[in-house]
């Protein structure tokens, strides 16, 4: 006999509560993660009440087994392996927002997935307002001090604007509809993230438009070198200036990164199978700091596979390839429907940037960031699932 949790009227109820809190959710996320992670509580909870958690394969794409064997295995190096299990439990708590990707496939059928990308996008644009603003009139216009919109750190506002730009120009060379409002965001999405003077989000951004145009026609490609050089003739001094210093091995950032390579191989060796622990990297990292490292200590290791080995071990790091390549698979595939192919390209060129940026940047340890890229490499499964529930729409 099936229980009220699990009857088509709960579906229903999570089904219509949910889908409006799931907007607001997908808006929140470039403006704060306090009010975004309550619309995501709400959104679990009605998760769980409606049953869902007790199912498995259909109701959740064919990428999130990998996903839930990290978060596993990221608990497994918590407790009790860490250099100190408390603190890194607590870290763990990220794993939670991996209940995104099965909140998002319940949600976002058919047409509503491309109202997600819409909200997301219109957000996107005012936060690139935010940010213009502060470099063009409140001095944000430095390194020291660097547009952030109204997010917490400059590198997780340039994270955000470039898996948009990636979602915004899968839509301007795949859509056949709607145009004009996705040319009017593009521009504001890309000056934004220029002015943040975030090398890491440009090569991302950089990476994720290359394989668009090649997904579209791999002649675009010809086009590439024409807008670097127009990039760099119009740009202004500063921002060409920190293009040229990427290539610069005396560059104390550059010198830095090279360091942490140092300290996360050291790590490595001395604890392959479970890391130092979650959160742990900055505790241990004088262990392992080389003389040539410019700062006495690093909160992580600016590079997502050398973060994850050192701090969760090389199972880890082989579970979390997994989810990528089951990720990079799904999307693929969706690639040649019809129906899901805008969204699916947007999710490709969210992997290929996070991966991009990732080499320099610990952007899957972000919350705001893992959040909103787990929202878009979702949303082409979710548009393909069974729709909602009759009567909740």
């Amino acid at each position: 006999m099936p229980t009220p949790s699990t009857t088509p009227s709960a579906a229903a109820l999570r089904d219509a509560a949910g889908w409006p809190v799931l907007l607001l959710f997908v808006f929140a996320l470039p403006f704060s993660i306090a009010v975004s992670q309550i619309f995501l509580a709400v959104l679990i909870g009605l998760w769980i009440a409606s049953g869902a958690p007790g199912a498995v394969g259909p109701r959740t794409p064919s990428f999130f087994p990998p996903l839930a064997a990290y978060a596993a295995w990221t608990l497994l190096a918590s407790v009790p392996f860490s250099l100190a299990p408390v603190p890194s439990l607590v870290e763990s708590r990220e794993v939670l927002l991996f209940l995104v990707v099965p909140v998002v496939h319940g949600l976002a059928h058919g047409e509503r997935a491309r109202t997600v990308v819409s909200t997301a996008l219109a957000a996107g644009v005012l936060a690139a307002a935010i940010g213009i603003v502060q470099y063009g009139f409140l001095d944000y216009d430095h390194l020291g001090r660097r547009p952030r919109g109204s997010l917490g750190h400059y590198m997780t506002y340039a994270g955000m604007l470039m898996l948009l730009i990636g979602a915004a120009l899968s839509r301007l060379l795949f859509e056949t509809r709607d145009r004009a409002w996705t040319i009017a965001a593009l521009p504001a999405l890309a000056a934004a993230l220029v002015v943040t003077l975030t090398r890491s989000a440009w090569i991302g951004a950089g990476a994720g438009a290359g394989l668009l145009l090649i997904l579209k026609d791999r002649r675009l490609l010809a086009l590439a070198p024409v807008a670097v050089a127009l990039f760099m003739a119009l740009a202004p001094a500063q921002v060409a200036s920190r293009v040229y210093s990427t290539f610069d091995l005396s560059d104390p950032t550059n010198r830095d990164r090279l360091a942490m390579v140092t300290v996360g191989a050291g790590m490595v060796r001395d604890h392959p199978l479970t890391g130092v622990g979650p959160g742990m990297v900055e505790a241990a990292y004088g262990d392992y700091r080389p003389e040539h490292a410019v700062n006495v200590t690093n909160p992580h290791l600016h590079n997502v596979p050398l973060q994850i080995a050192a701090e969760r071990g090389l199972p880890a790091l082989a579970l979390w390839g997994w989810f990528i390549v089951a990720v990079a698979v799904d999307l693929a595939r969706r690639l040649r429907e019809s129906g899901a192919r805008v969204l699916a390209a947007g999710g490709l060129a969210a992997v290929t940037a996070m991966l991009a940026a990732g080499l320099f940047e610990y952007n899957f340890g972000d919350s705001e960031f893992l959040m909103l890229f787990l929202v878009l490499v979702t949303l082409p499964a979710s548009a393909a699932a069974d729709p909602a529930p009759r009567g909740a729409r």
